[in-house]
């Protein structure tokens, strides 16, 4: 009930048209939709990843959450999981590593049972002119973004394999959620590596979902656009910067780290359930190419 009430509460609150301060909205709508499921969330203890360990938690999930740097923020995210009532444990794993991906996943299962869902949400950019990219940050970008989406998605299919169906606990017997981008589909110059990233979890998601669908597996993406977060404040911290971005949202919104984490908490649920292999683009209509608006 605690955690129905803070989300009631937390949906309340509102985001003034150019306001200063920076207010989290959250549509989302608790029902216990996740209760006696384990989730993980890496990358957890900031933005996007954040967002969807506390959403994943007001739902009724323990949640597992991943980081690699920031011990103390990592933690903030348990000690507020648990403070509204939920269960969660901070473990520290690189998810480009495969012996600490696969560590993380057995503390998982020791603390818990099990896992039933994974958000693969750990990504980083390192972004150059595509001449200047160095062989270095091309790889780094492609270990953490996909082949870290990889050894989770692996070990987390591994595990449903190993425990078999729960039906009391949900239709599935796992569900993965990859975060990719809507440069899954739109080109991106001088990102090269984090596009390039992108479009292989786009395929490597539906490759799985075909392989593994039959044994009720579910596997999905969400492909977030612009959305307010720590690294990407200078694109709309400033009424001057967030209009520009405006240009290229149909909806005239920048999204907050609440939308996905909305999105992922149903994604994750049986609401969801004949949803496979697929994007869901949480991105205001940016995939629409609003360029064309006035005729090219």
């Amino acid at each position: 009930m605690y955690l129905q009430r803070e989300a009631k509460r937390q949906s309340a609150v509102t985001h003034p048209v150019q306001s200063k301060v920076h207010y989290t909205i959250m549509y989302q709508q608790p029902n216990n939709r996740l209760d006696k499921q384990t989730c993980i969330v890496t990358g957890a203890n900031s933005g996007i990843g954040r967002a969807v360990a506390m959403a994943m938690a007001r739902d009724g999930a323990n949640v597992i959450v991943n980081y690699v740097f920031g011990d103390e923020s990592a933690q903030q995210v348990v000690d507020e999981i648990t403070q509204m009532g939920g269960t969660a444990l901070a473990i520290k794993a690189d998810v480009s590593k495969e012996d600490q991906v696969i560590e993380m996943f057995r503390q998982a299962v020791a603390t818990f049972g099990t896992v039933d869902i994974l958000v693969n949400n750990a990504g980083l950019q390192r972004d150059a002119n595509f001449h200047e990219m160095s062989l270095k940050d091309w790889q780094f970008v492609l270990d953490v973004n996909l082949t870290g989406q990889f050894l989770c998605a692996r070990e987390a299919i591994r595990e449903f394999l190993r425990r078999g169906p729960r039906p009391d606990v949900s239709v599935a017997l796992g569900k993965i959620i990859c975060m990719s981008s809507v440069h899954e589909v739109i080109p991106w110059a001088g990102h090269v590596n984090y596009a390039a990233s992108k479009g292989g979890v786009m395929l490597m998601m539906k490759s799985l979902a075909q392989e593994y669908g039959p044994m009720k597996i579910r596997v999905n993406s969400i492909g977030p656009g612009a959305i307010k977060t720590p690294i990407n404040r200078s694109a709309w911290e400033t009424p001057e910067a967030e209009n520009k971005l405006l240009q290229l949202i149909p909806y005239k919104r920048v999204g907050e780290t609440s939308d996905i984490g909305a999105v992922a908490v149903w994604l994750a649920s049986d609401e969801s359930d004949y949803i496979h292999g697929t994007t869901i683009f949480v991105d205001g209509g940016m995939t629409l190419y609003p360029g064309f608006t006035e005729n090219g």
